[in-house]
């Protein structure tokens, strides 16, 4: 379990995710303007997806999260809508929040309702930013999808609700690469599988 001594955003659902979770290696990020946070997620089926709003005391920026390909941003805009779904769920102190069991399943549903009940049982909150950026993104011949992206956590915090002692995350563990697959389910949501991470993977 995670605890207050940790970095800041501790890579968002944790190091782990099974032995294929970063085993691809992708090349050609998605290219464009950065998006805002928080947007609906892809409009690629008439499935109702959860809304997802942060505080304006955490903000998560998104540069470069747009690719000419639809079925390739489709994968981008579910993996975005996780990544701000795991972070709504720890300001909110919800494990269970509608959004976690939404864009997550099996292995990586596990680990981040694990990753958010580590902080919450901690009282801790997010505050400050984070910037998620060089999205690299594919569909495997299986139909599976494996998207990799670099978050900086360098402007980002943890804040104790009890003792208002913030921690903010050292520059040295700043940046982090993750690795996530994921599938697409009936309904045409693009569920994140499993989820690894390696700080200083990104700089």
């Amino acid at each position: 379990m995670l605890t207050a001594s940790a970095a800041l955003l501790l890579t968002a659902c944790g190091s782990g995710g099974g032995d294929d979770s970063s085993s691809d290696d992708i090349k050609g990020a998605g290219t464009g303007a950065s998006s805002s946070p928080s947007t609906s997620a892809s409009a690629a089926s008439d499935v109702k997806r959860p809304g997802i709003t942060l505080p304006k005391s955490f903000q998560v920026s998104f540069d470069g999260w747009a690719n000419s390909d639809p079925k390739l941003q489709a994968v981008m805009d579910d993996g975005k809508e996780r990544l701000l779904g795991t972070y709504a769920a720890i300001i909110e102190r919800n494990p269970k929040a509608d959004y976690v069991t939404f864009y997550n399943e099996g292995a990586a549903l596990a680990t981040a309702q694990e990753w958010v009940k580590g902080l919450v049982d901690d009282d801790l909150t997010l505050i400050g930013k984070g910037r998620a950026f060089d999205p690299q993104v594919r569909i495997s011949p299986d139909g599976s999808g494996t998207l990799f992206y670099c978050v900086d956590e360098g402007d980002g915090s943890t804040k104790n609700l009890t003792t208002g002692e913030v921690t903010k995350t050292p520059a040295d563990d700043a940046f982090v690469l993750y690795q996530t697959k994921l599938r697409k389910s009936d309904d045409g949501v693009w569920r994140t599988t499993t989820v690894a991470t390696k700080r200083g993977g990104c700089q």
